[in-house]
């Protein structure tokens, strides 16, 4: 399902992709990139929800396809095709808020993503209302979307209780 997931990304995005500005794009996609690599650092040994492989090895690679292909294709549909005016920008991020909802219950009903530690669906759509709008702040703003990321990642640290810290056989060799 996940490799299924990164073909037709890569064929969406490049039928409908704004490949001529991708360069206008490019620090927002590595933003979205960095996003998922920041949850995956954060939570290795607490995973809020985990992608299940299918034929791809493990969840590792399961993620690096997410990071590297999902991600970047979606994010230059999102921004490429962002219109104009205010009601159809909300009516464009509600959209795409959408297909990641559906697309992640699909993966509920097939079990290609495990939920854990009080996360849910739910938690999800939360996170996309959050994540889709930090996309268009950060292609405008830099600056405020990595202050409210960071703060954003506090907040769910703190709410879902993960634990950030060196597990204690690292810590009595760290510094050494």
């Amino acid at each position: 399902m996940h490799v299924l997931t990164a073909i037709i990304s890569i064929i969406v995005a490049y039928f409908w992709g704004d490949w001529r500005n991708w360069e206008k794009y490019h620090t927002t996609l590595l933003f979205f990139a960095l996003g998922n690599l920041v949850y995956n650092f954060l939570t290795a040994n607490y995973f809020l929800w985990r992608m299940d492989a299918d034929f791809i090895s493990n969840h590792t690679l399961t993620e690096i396809l997410y990071t590297f292909t999902v991600f970047p294709a979606t994010g230059l549909l999102f921004l490429g095709n962002y219109p104009k005016t205010g009601f159809k920008q909300i009516l464009h991020t509600l959209q795409w808020i959408a297909i990641y909802g559906i697309w992640e219950y699909v993966f509920t009903l097939t079990g290609n993503i495990k939920y854990q530690y009080g996360w849910t669906l739910g938690w999800s759509i939360v996170a996309l209302f959050i994540m889709f709008p930090l996309l268009r702040l950060h292609h405008k703003h830099p600056l405020v979307a990595y202050v409210l990321f960071g703060l954003v990642c506090v907040g769910f640290i703190w709410l879902f209780d993960i634990p950030v810290h060196l597990p204690v056989e690292e810590r009595a060799n760290y510094g050494q």
